[in-house]
């Protein structure tokens, strides 16, 4: 069955972006947050990216009014009750996301798919929440959804075949490849990536090399599309603190572990991007 409703929880850069690509594909979007604030802030950027895509002649205006209204913004959690699918994507912490899940479980319909947009926590731990395990199912998209192909479904060991296959349907509709990975700390592509981020950063905090070479290196002898430490600044330092520590505490392994300088940046509010300032500095997001 095709989803013609879906719900979202946390209007952030990945919540918002997400609502972008369902209501391009022709989904009805209800975005949830706390605030109107962060109602406000994502109804701008989807606003904001819909207008490079009219510029660059990719949308007509008739296009960009038509997504516009596919969209709804609530701070009631109750109005994402009727939906076929409920993606949540708030901040990458386990006992934040175990809590609406208990939510989720009460208002959502019996049929309804509850997806977690988690980058590396256990689904299962999440699912475990629910007195609906099978229902529950991990959507990790890619940041920025709108350009990103890429949809990692993860599989629980309670996750069952109608809701997999109800979410691979959901993924195909928004027009993305999906890859399936079982419920193991950093799924796919985290698992290997984070690695090698974070030895780039003990490059860089060690003084064998600048950031600029670094970045530069990597971009021009492996034929990345950005260097790891632009990458880190991309995804957000205090995310990737998150998968880190979540990584480290499932494998013990010294390769996951935060490194000393990751740590101190997220603790002075050096986010990258999004803060304006993080291995680069970034003016105009400040």
């Amino acid at each position: 069955m095709a989803i013609a409703t879906l719900g979202i929880v946390g209007a952030g850069l990945m919540g918002s972006g997400i609502a972008e690509v369902a209501a391009r594909s022709g989904v009805t979007t209800t975005v949830c947050e706390v605030d109107q604030r962060a109602l406000d802030a994502a109804n701008q950027r989807v606003r904001r990216s819909l207008d490079r895509g009219r510029s660059t002649g990719k949308l007509s205006d008739e296009q960009v009014d038509e997504i516009l209204a596919r969209i709804a913004y609530t701070t009631d959690i109750e109005e994402l009750a009727p939906v076929d699918i409920v993606v949540e994507a708030i901040v990458e912490r386990l006992p934040e996301k175990v809590a609406l899940f208990e939510t989720l479980d009460r208002i959502a319909r019996d049929d309804a798919i509850l997806a977690t947009n988690t980058s590396s926590l256990p689904i299962i731990e999440i699912a475990r929440a629910t007195r609906r395990p099978e229902a529950v199912v991990g959507t990790h998209f890619f940041n920025p959804p709108p350009v990103m192909k890429l949809l990692e479904l993860v599989r629980s060991v309670a996750t069952s075949d109608t809701t997999m296959e109800g979410a691979r349907g959901f993924g195909e509709q928004l027009g993305k490849t999906i890859i399936v990975a079982q419920d193991r700390g950093g799924f796919i592509v985290n698992l290997l990536l984070i690695p090698f981020l974070t030895h780039a950063v003990r490059v860089y905090e060690s003084g064998f090399a600048t950031k600029e070479d670094i970045d530069e290196g990597m971009r021009l002898g492996c034929g990345h599309p950005m260097g790891p430490l632009q990458l880190l600044d991309y995804i957000g330092l205090d995310t990737t603190l998150f998968v880190c520590e979540a990584l480290y505490e499932e494998y013990a392994n010294a390769d996951y572990a935060p490194p000393p300088l990751l740590r101190r940046m997220v603790a002075a509010g050096w986010l990258g991007q999004k803060s304006g300032r993080g291995f680069y500095e970034y003016p105009n997001r400040r």
